[in-house]
């Protein structure tokens, strides 16, 4: 697959106003951008493994971006990942709140070393947690409370108030180490005994129900005042001395804030987002596209840094 002419001049125009060749790296989160799932299964398409390795030949870093966990990251594709990289992987994951780099062991497992984590507080906690209290108060009682704590290992938790619910819950959400039903008290307890990066809250009622607690909505991803998928890849590109001026950065939805940040924005997929790169900004419509633009930023990266 080749790129349109206009991508093609995008490109070339953000090549000329930045250190890409040198000093650049690519920022890409994954699901519905870099990888898609097919019959169940995460995979990487062919288009965008070849764009990818034409980078990792050049011996530049790729830093992934995703609101997955790290065990997440690692289970789903890690392996296939790990096997382009042939190196640890700098990741940002959790919305920018948890961030290091998928390795190997000694033994051939993937873990992941953290590099930085910005937990919340536990006022921040107790503040999630006082909005589900109201809801539960209001006779809501389809929501679920999914939290990541610091420590990569323990993974997803899920809270239900219902403890009839744990089951099916479970077998919905499969990614999940634990989940459990405990008494509120015990919950908040138990979150404020830990280091939790992110809270995700998912509220499943009706609308003229929910628009009795103004702040709430039916999905709400809960980090650290000022820490997002921007916040993210600024930290980790300062980590790897790089700026994301000079980078490339490639998303699909609004949570994707660090397009904004970068000199190229390549906005994947069908969503209208107001995301704009400092130097360009280029729309595609699917992974394979990003696949085609990856490869050709890579050979023209090349040339201009031999030339």
């Amino acid at each position: 697959m080749t790129i349109s002419e206009e991508v093609e001049a995008k490109l070339q125009r953000f090549l000329r106003q930045s250190a890409f060749a040198s000093e650049g790296v690519v920022v890409t989160d994954l699901d519905g951008t870099a990888v898609h799932e097919h019959q169940g299964k995460i995979v990487i398409p062919k288009e965008v493994e070849l764009g990818l390795m034409r980078h990792y030949d050049r011996g530049r870093p790729l830093i992934l971006n995703s609101l997955r966990f790290p065990l997440s990251v690692i289970r789903t594709f890690g392996q296939d990942w790990y096997k382009l990289s042939n190196a640890p992987i700098p990741t940002v994951t959790l919305n920018g709140s948890l961030m290091g780099y998928v390795k190997q062991t000694d033994e051939g497992e993937l873990a992941f070393e953290e590099a930085a984590a910005f937990p919340l507080t536990k006022d921040e906690i107790i503040q999630a947690l006082e909005g589900v209290q109201g809801l539960l108060a209001g006779g809501i009682k389809n929501v679920l409370v999914f939290y990541y704590p610091r420590d990569w290992r323990i993974g997803e938790v899920i809270w239900t108030p219902v403890p009839e619910n744990i089951v099916p819950v479970k077998e919905k959400y499969r990614s999940a180490s634990a989940v459990t039903a405990v008494e509120f008290q015990k919950l908040q307890d138990q979150m404020l005994a830990e280091e939790i990066c992110m809270i995700f809250l998912l509220v499943d009622a009706p609308e003229d129900q929910l628009m009795a607690y103004q702040h709430t909505k039916r999905s709400n991803f809960i980090t650290h005042k000022g820490v997002d998928k921007l916040f993210g890849a600024q930290t980790m590109a300062d980590l790897l001395h790089c700026d994301l001026r000079d980078s490339i950065a490639a998303g699909d939805t609004e949570l994707d804030t660090f397009l904004s940040g970068a000199g190229l924005a390549v906005i994947v997929g069908a969503q209208q987002l107001s995301f704009r790169g400092v130097i360009e900004t280029i729309k595609l419509n699917s992974s394979l596209e990003l696949g085609a633009l990856l490869f050709r930023a890579a050979e023209l990266a090349t040339h201009k840094a031999h030339g």
